[in-house]
């Protein structure tokens, strides 16, 4: 941990950033699949969906950097090579191996909601330990990955 003279124990201060570290390697992890969604799309829905996928992309492409820069404010170091989140996301790899709409929109919309899982347990053990902030960084992340989910899964919706 970094020196600083942020008020937080050094202590909370540590488990905080192995717990945002955990999540950030989910968030980039989550970040990959949609842009390989956004790639490989194919359909008579291919570009509401291509840009979709992006959208997503770019809401958790700013989860990814709050996500990683709370961990550096808290003096811990942001883990995020390919590596790493190779070794740390929880995230089963992406299941769409077609170009097919649907195949997207289900592996994404499945992404998303694993993605939101973990994510709500960080809100709860960011309050147990007493860390708001982190806290309330999760519970903005959480929201915001509940609406994508909205958004993809009506794809899937308006079949039924």
């Amino acid at each position: 941990m970094y020196p600083t003279k942020n008020d937080i124990s050094e202590s909370t201060r540590s488990k905080m950033v192995e717990l945002l570290n955990a999540r950030l390697a989910d968030a980039i992890d989550l970040q990959t699949q949609c842009k390989q969604a956004h790639w490989n799309v194919k359909g008579p829905d291919f570009i509401a969906l291509h840009e979709l996928f992006d959208k997503v992309n770019e809401a958790v492409e700013e989860y990814v950097d709050d996500i990683a820069e709370r961990a550096v404010q808290l003096g811990g170091v942001a883990e995020g090579t390919a590596r790493s989140v190779a070794k740390r996301s929880t995230l089963h790899e992406y299941a769409a191996k077609t170009g097919a709409g649907r195949d997207h929109v289900e592996a994404l919309s499945t992404a998303l909601a694993a993605f939101g899982k973990p994510i709500r347990e960080a809100i709860e053990k960011s309050s147990e330990i007493g860390d708001a902030d982190t806290a309330d960084l999760f519970t903005e992340v959480s929201r915001g990955v509940d609406k994508w989910l909205w958004f993809v899964e009506a794809h899937l919706q308006a079949e039924r």
